[in-house]
């Protein structure tokens, strides 16, 4: 890499580092909270092709980071901002419950032991 373009890189860096920095807690935490509740849908099969997309391993990882990320950010994110978060992950555990050919018992699906249960 040449000088000019390792600054350059470089300068790509320290750029992105001051954007980041000026995005408040708040809506990171909510843009990656949507990001998981979004990939989690697709892998419980509630998008266009359920067929070629469901993935419940890939889901149960999503939901349970998700329900971590929802339950520890709520008391610093607000109602405001927790409960529309909540409810998106409610609807991702039971649809993943209605996916699955084999139950979890109640308290054991994917995100529950940071919920409860979701039956």
């Amino acid at each position: 890499m040449t000088d000019a373009a390792q600054h350059s890189h470089d300068d790509d860096g320290l750029e992105q580092a001051r954007d980041i920095a000026e995005v408040p807690a708040v809506e990171l935490i909510n843009t990656v909270a949507i990001h998981l509740l979004s990939a989690a849908a697709v892998k419980v099969g509630l998008a266009d092709d359920p067929e070629q997309q469901l993935d419940l391993d890939e889901a149960r990882k999503l939901i349970n980071a998700l329900a971590g990320l929802v339950t520890a950010a709520a008391p610093e994110v607000g109602s405001m901002h927790a409960a529309p978060l909540r409810d998106g992950l409610r609807s991702v555990q039971l649809a993943f419950r209605e996916a699955s050919t084999i139950a979890d018992a109640p308290g054991k699906g994917p995100g529950e032991k940071f919920t409860g249960s979701v039956v």
